[in-house]
């Protein structure tokens, strides 16, 4: 029987269609990973991390035998990431003939003679042979090498998971057609967009993996805001599958590629790109899919970012201490252990805000960042921990830019929060915020949010901070060196007040120590007594005189931090806005309660009178 080669043999549907389009990629896809759980991986957190080593090797060894057949041209020498017998064209394409390597050896020659072999013998030869190999390779490769960078992509991969040699076959052929060379040549999109579909799966709702999933429209649009250059160094602190920085690699081969040099490429695509991830099952995943956007070595480190405990970080080595852009979005609602907080200079268990004062760390001055905050990290102005960090951020940087985003944009991520995009250069204060409003815009499945929702915004965006063209409807500009001016303003007689009260509390101390020295003097109990009477007066004044300098400076602190509530509250809005302070708000809650108490007690007392009638 002809056996077709695999340039020859598209990938098709279930229906038996050929795929010309991404959505039709994913779909297939998706049936690979249909195979994997009834395989018994069900969640995605199981299934993607299989899939990831099997695609990397099929695409790894496409894209070398494209290298070997360019060096053979040339007459160069070329070494394979790995060799005979642990190439995907030897081991895992199917048998054909027809197809020879340089040494004559037949696609698929491996397979077919662990076939032929006995009942298992594929699945022993990748749990004891194939996946132990190329774990092993670090121990023997350059750092930085291939090698190194694909024996990370294992590190949580001990063996298959898939439970027979029959579903390890067919997974073997369905990804075996997954190949550049066979998708309709008039809908091209580079493979990557496969893996990119594989994670989208991970984000999708009620999955495992949605918390290292960032819409990947909100990613390109904050790597447009930066436009970030090749010789800049790019780094996310909380990196996930590493979608900040496989877009961002994109976005500067599509923009700067024709003119870069063959040095510029290459440092673009092995001393560029930085991350940081704490989760060792998506460690693997992140590398993989950086390797296969083109990024050759990419620089992450596994460990906790914020007690900077490593579990593996030979990659970060050669890494800069400082970087160029920090595009990122820290997790939504963790809370740090203690010893995390103590790296900080600003103590709180929430997650967001210690990496936002590990950001400014790492940020070079000059330095850009885009990052993705929930609203109460942006309106939270009771905390210390909370209020400290956006006063070091607008003192040490300048906070150029917020996006309110709508309701719903992670909410299949797992994550209902309102949600902001926060722009800032570090190294000056913050003078002026503009402000862009998207929270009426209604996200659903059906209306998924999308780059086209964003044009209006990065339009405006592109003119010069003064134009007038920025101020619109859903836009507007906070003059915030005023704001602040106007609270310094409205606390300096309330922080006078106080200091006097605190000067007449003191005074108190003096006259209270003369009247207990005067005890010691007198002679008779009633001259004691009325001694006794004015030191509990005086004492009671003073504690009186403490308690309102306190409130006092409460009051001027709590104007004071309010400068730091940076949410969006879009000034041009048609809807009534609460214009209640925080106790008022507090008051008429109370009042609220108290009111349905007493409802509940009435309604109590009349059950009650009805059921003595009616014992009557």
């Amino acid at each position: 029987m002809t056996t077709t080669t695999i340039e020859q043999q598209a990938p098709t549907t279930t229906n038996g269609r050929a795929i010309g389009s991404v959505a039709a990629m994913n779909g297939y896809v998706k049936e690979i990973a249909n195979v994997l759980r009834r395989s018994g991986r069900a969640g995605a957190l199981q299934y993607v991390p299989e899939i990831t080593w099997l695609l990397f090797l099929r695409i790894l060894d496409e894209r070398e035998q494209d290298k070997a057949r360019e060096a053979a041209a040339l007459g160069l020498p070329f070494r394979p990431t790995i060799e005979a017998p642990y190439r995907w064209c030897d081991w895992a394409a199917p048998y054909d003939p027809k197809t020879r390597d340089a040494q004559g050896r037949a696609q698929g020659w491996k397979r077919k003679e662990l076939n032929e072999s006995q009942m298992g013998a594929l699945k022993a030869f990748v749990n004891d042979e194939l996946i132990p190999t190329i774990r092993k390779l670090e121990e023997s490769a350059q750092h930085g090498s291939p090698q190194h960078v694909l024996s990370q992509i294992f590190y949580n991969t001990p063996r298959t998971y898939i439970d027979t040699e029959y579903n390890l076959l067919e997974v073997l052929d369905r990804v075996h057609r997954l190949s550049s060379k066979s998708i309709d040549n008039t809908h091209i999109f580079p493979l990557s967009q496969v893996y990119e579909g594989l994670l989208l799966s991970m984000g999708q709702k009620n999955n495992d993996g949605g918390q290292f999933f960032t819409p990947r429209e909100v990613i390109r649009v904050m790597v447009r805001v930066l436009d970030p250059r090749p010789s800049q160094s790019i780094y996310d602190p909380c990196c996930g599958t590493g979608g900040f920085l496989a877009e961002t690699f994109s976005y500067i081969v599509e923009r700067y590629g024709p003119t870069l040099s063959a040095e510029q490429f290459d440092r673009l695509e092995t001393q560029t790109f930085y991350g940081r991830e704490k989760d060792a099952l998506v460690y693997p995943i992140a590398l993989a899919n950086l390797v296969l956007h083109g990024i050759d070595l990419p620089h992450i480190w596994l460990g906790n970012t914020l007690t900077g405990d490593p579990a593996y970080a030979k990659l970060f080595e050669d890494a800069p201490t400082q970087f160029d852009i920090v595009l990122t979005n820290p997790p939504f609602g963790g809370k740090e252990s203690k010893t995390a907080q103590k790296k900080f200079t600003y103590e709180t268990g929430a997650t967001q805000v210690l990496f936002l004062q590990h950001i400014l760390e790492e940020l070079k001055d000059g330095g850009v960042c885009g990052v993705v905050l929930d609203e109460g990290v942006l309106f939270r102005t009771t905390e210390g921990g909370f209020v400290g960090t956006k006063k070091r951020l607008c003192e040490d940087a300048e906070v150029f830019c917020i996006v309110s985003l709508p309701g719903g944009v992670f909410t299949n991520a797992g994550a209902g929060v309102k949600t902001n995009l926060v722009f800032f250069r570090k190294g000056s204060p913050t003078t002026a915020i503009w402000y862009y409003d998207l929270s009426d815009l209604k996200i659903n499945k059906g209306n998924p949010l999308t780059v086209g929702h964003f044009d209006d915004f990065l339009q405006r965006y592109r003119l010069a901070p003064a134009h007038p063209g920025r101020i619109s409807p859903k836009s507007w500009t906070v003059d915030f060196e005023a704001r602040k001016e106007s609270a310094r303003a409205a606390a300096a007689p309330i922080q006078t007040k106080a200091k006097e009260l605190w000067a007449q509390a003191t005074a108190k101390n003096k006259a209270i120590a003369g009247l207990k020295a005067q005890i010691r003097q007198v002679a008779t109990l009633e001259a004691r007594d009325e001694l006794l009477a004015q030191i509990g007066r005086q004492e009671d004044e003073q504690k009186q005189a403490r308690k309102q300098a306190q409130a006092l400076e409460n009051e001027a602190t709590g104007i004071l931090n309010a400068v730091y509530d940076l949410k969006a509250v879009n000034p041009n809005s048609s809807g009534t806005r609460d214009q209640r302070t925080p106790d008022e708000l507090l008051s008429a809650i109370e009042e609220a309660q108290q009111a349905i108490s007493l409802a509940v007690e009435a309604l109590r007392a009349s059950r009650s009178i009805v059921r003595i009638g009616d014992g009557d």
